[in-house]
């Protein structure tokens, strides 16, 4: 059985209902896929047995080849790139 607790909305309680509801179950697999705050790992105490890094990419633009057309920032799917007419912002926390 696979069982997932989600919702769009902050602070209701997922990861508390998620967490206790497999320490109800004997034999379990958790996976927290909270994007901005992944805590569950606070609560249950797992035993870690392997860490690998993960790398997020952040867009570089060459501005010397530039011509503010603004496709870089139509294409980007996470708005973290911003073109005005003279210049490029890049938002690399989005």
């Amino acid at each position: 059985m696979i069982v997932a607790v989600a919702s769009g909305k902050g602070g209701t309680g997922k990861t508390t209902v998620a967490v206790n509801l497999a320490l109800s179950i004997e034999n379990v697999q958790f996976l927290d896929c909270d994007v901005e705050e992944p805590n569950a790992h606070l609560l249950l105490h797992p035993k870690v047995s392997r860490r690998e890094p993960v790398y997020i990419p952040v867009p570089v633009v060459n501005e010397q080849l530039c011509d503010y057309c603004g496709k870089c920032s139509e294409f980007c799917e996470y708005n973290a790139i911003f073109v005005s007419s003279n210049k490029i912002l890049i938002f690399p926390e989005l």
